[in-house]
């Protein structure tokens, strides 16, 4: 098959972030492909806890100064990058001096949840799909992973559906072991009509948590992929809804399962026309 091009909407990476189960797998499967002759892009939260100087972020000024309205408040998007050199792999950060300043990424020093986590998966999300816009790009692939990117699907499938970059995107979202337990605020699903998407389409939202966000996310995604650990009520929810569907692997062979994974899910398409 011919290049692809793939979006990878991540929450942490290798080495921004120290060595884990999600932070490995959003730095090597974006790695891969890459390697595999694919075109990628891809993005993370720039949460105070990258340094700027150690990673050499830098900003992108022809991609900052675009607002973000939440609740009728402009919040100034940042887009920062820096590569890993050793792989020629570049990474762009959404940045903001209002949602991601803070050293500690969901809960503070006390471990108490954000109460302003609903606002900035909002924020995280518009970030991404208003940044790809401004570079002109146009992805065979949005692969969103975890929950601080699971809104990205309903928004491409709402308030972006008419946008010419995304006519042919395929969506996939993948579940991982990024549970809370907590709820968002009561607000949440007031915050997302005022971005323009529909009543109609937040059903899940009338008590937000992140079993809400994930079955959002599979709604509106065209694939999923599933992480061991994931609930038995979110794969129930999931074999209900008759998706392509990825089953993580237990070992680190996983590169061309989801190479693989990609062109399936593009070819369905085409021969679906």
């Amino acid at each position: 098959m011919e290049k692809k091009k793939i979006l990878f909407v991540t929450p942490e990476i290798f080495p921004y972030f120290p060595e884990g189960y999600i932070s490995n797998i959003c730095r090597y499967l974006p790695q891969g492909i890459q390697e595999r002759k694919n075109e990628i892009r891809t993005f993370m939260p720039k949460f105070g806890c990258v340094n700027d100087h150690r990673h050499m972020l830098h900003e992108v000024i022809r991609l900052s100064g675009q607002n973000v309205i939440i609740e009728d408040t402009d919040h100034p998007l940042i887009i920062k990058v820096a590569s890993l050199q050793n792989v020629r792999m570049q990474i762009y950060f959404i940045d903001s001096e209002d949602f991601f300043k803070r050293k500690s990424t969901y809960f503070d020093e006390n471990n108490v949840f954000y109460p302003d986590n609903d606002s900035r998966s909002i924020f995280y999300a518009k970030g991404v799909i208003e940044t790809v816009r401004k570079l002109g790009w146009d992805p065979d692939v949005i692969h969103c992973i975890g929950w601080i990117s699971a809104l990205v699907p309903l928004f491409i499938k709402t308030v972006y559906k008419d946008d010419p970059l995304f006519q042919s995107s395929k969506l996939v979202y993948s579940i991982m072991p990024d549970s809370f337990t907590e709820k968002f605020q009561t607000t949440f699903k007031k915050k997302l009509q005022q971005t323009n998407i529909p009543t109609a389409y937040l059903n899940h939202f009338r008590n937000p948590g992140y079993e809400q966000l994930v079955q959002t996310a599979i709604d509106y995604s065209d694939a999923v992929c599933v992480t061991p650990g994931t609930s038995k009520r979110l794969r129930t929810y999931l074999e209900k809804q008759e998706k392509l569907t990825l089953f993580h692997p237990e070992d680190d062979n996983y590169v061309d399962l989801y190479d693989e994974f990609y062109d399936q899910l593009i070819e369905s398409d085409k021969s679906a026309q």
